[in-house]
């Protein structure tokens, strides 16, 4: 008979196949900088297809809104870099804003935040640094006056770059040369119960640092971790760290509790010649593991037990935007509604949705697989994937401590089996799930054994 380890995690494995269900804390960015666009109605459709629970616009197109309305969808509209000029010094322009962008369609389509601006504050930049408040407190007070204020909040999104420090994240800090304009934004960001928006990109880091170890810890896959010699917390991803280094500057500014918003990240799925990394396999193994470590609910190591809200770059790739080859390819989708590749949104549970119009295809099912290590995988690694899993706080790896069910044979080779088969089936049963930096491979073979039980579903 299974032991009370496994049937505990096995009840969790199954709890996990009923997630497929719209997830506040996963988000997208909805881009238009590109030709051939799906029409906003159909991209609504694809969107309720998916698990994603809200949307970000860098703008506030009205179809786009409209084509969302009673979808349930979370909708973050922008305001232009250049319209905030306008907006600081004339509160009637910010009424107007608010009467055209908002009224027409709240609360039908479900308008949470308005993000005023992006990456505006800059070191040595104060010309709209200076107005971007002005203008928060005018959109802010048109939406009192609407009677609206607490119900749709107001902020705006920063780039990583406002942190001069961010290694370890315990000492993250903000860049001295920009509190002047940071502290008075961050306090009403606090007085309206606003979070404070940032755009971290572990593909901007692995740029800077492309190393193998690296690339692991920006990939979620398996690694040494890293620890933090400020307060003892161990981090085994990128973008935990750089979120926590950000929660560390707000803290030194007595802003400890303020809710923090990922409004962008994301991989590149191509690039050029020189930009390493960007490949259609990391890509999906960022975005997959990170869709993973969202739905997981373990947080951060600073901020546990929460999901921060994230909204990955992007729906679409956007061909039309300049610069290097990457900034065209971080899309999900393509603009003919194919996936770019499969992270894991597909929101089949839910069968009273529509499916998206357009050639979209399904994932083929397989039979029944299980993850096992490579035969010519070295100790040394498979114990890293041990450690890297049950460290995860996502796995329970009683089974293979004394007393469980499958702790003998006491070997390296079979609790790395045990804990990367659990890890693969807990997490989602997609093949980036089974990739371990190589380390592992899917077989139809039920390693099961004794009372030790594999768990092992069709998919």
């Amino acid at each position: 008979m299974a032991s009370h380890s496994f049937l505990l995690q096995l009840s969790l494995i199954i709890t996990a196949l009923h997630t497929a269900v719209s997830q506040p804390f996963i988000g997208v960015n909805y881009g238009q900088v590109a030709d051939d666009l799906p029409a906003p109605e159909v991209s609504a459709e694809l969107l309720k297809s998916t698990t994603v629970g809200k949307v970000r616009l860098y703008g506030a197109d009205p179809a786009i809104i409209k084509a969302l309305a009673n979808s349930g969808i979370g909708i973050v509209i922008g305001v232009a870099n250049g319209d905030i000029p306008s907006l600081a010094s004339d509160p009637d322009s910010a009424t107007q804003w608010v009467n055209a962008n908002v009224l027409p369609h709240y609360p039908e389509s479900n308008i949470t935040l308005i993000a005023v601006g992006n990456e505006i504050i800059k070191s040595g930049d104060d010309g709209l640094a200076s107005q971007l408040l002005p203008a928060m407190q005018n959109v802010q007070n048109a939406l009192n006056s609407a009677s609206l204020g607490g119900k749709i909040k107001v902020s705006t999104v920063h780039s990583m770059a406002v942190l001069t420090q961010s290694e370890p994240p315990s000492a993250g800090s903000f860049d001295p040369a920009l509190m002047d304009i940071l502290q008075p934004l961050v306090a009403f960001l606090k007085n309206n119960e606003s979070p404070f928006a940032i755009n971290p990109y572990p593909f901007f880091a692995y740029q800077s640092d492309p190393r193998p170890e690296t690339l692991a810890f920006c990939l979620f896959q398996p690694n040494s971790g890293r620890v933090d010699q400020g307060n003892g917390n161990v981090y085994s991803n990128m973008l935990d760290a750089q979120v926590d280094a950000v929660q560390s500057g707000l803290s030194s500014m007595g802003m400890e509790d303020m809710e923090i918003v990922i409004a962008e990240t994301g991989w590149p799925s191509r690039g050029d010649t020189n930009e390493v990394g960007a490949t259609l396999e990391n890509a999906r193994a960022y975005n997959g593991n990170l869709i993973a470590h969202l739905r997981s609910m373990v947080g951060t190591p600073s901020m546990p037990g929460k999901s921060v809200d994230t909204f990955i770059f992007a729906l679409y790739d956007e061909d039309l935007k300049p610069g290097p080859a990457s900034e065209r390819a971080f899309g999900l989708f393509k603009t003919d509604l194919t996936m770019s590749y499969d992270v894991g949104l597909d929101n089949s549970a839910s069968s009273h949705k529509n499916p998206p119009t357009g050639p979209v295809t399904p994932a083929p099912k397989r039979e029944t697989e299980w993850c096992i290590p490579k035969v010519e995988v070295s100790e040394a690694q498979l114990q890293t994937n041990v450690d890297y899993i049950c460290g995860s706080q996502v796995i329970d790896c009683g089974p293979i401590q004394p007393g469980g069910a499958c702790y003998e044979p006491n070997t390296v080779l079979s609790h790395a089996a045990f804990a990367m088969n659990l890890y693969y089936q807990k997490v989602g049963r997609n093949p980036w799930n089974c990739d371990f930096s190589q380390t592992a491979m899917l077989t139809s073979q039920n390693p099961s054994y004794s009372a030790c039980v594999y768990p092992g579903e069709s998919t």
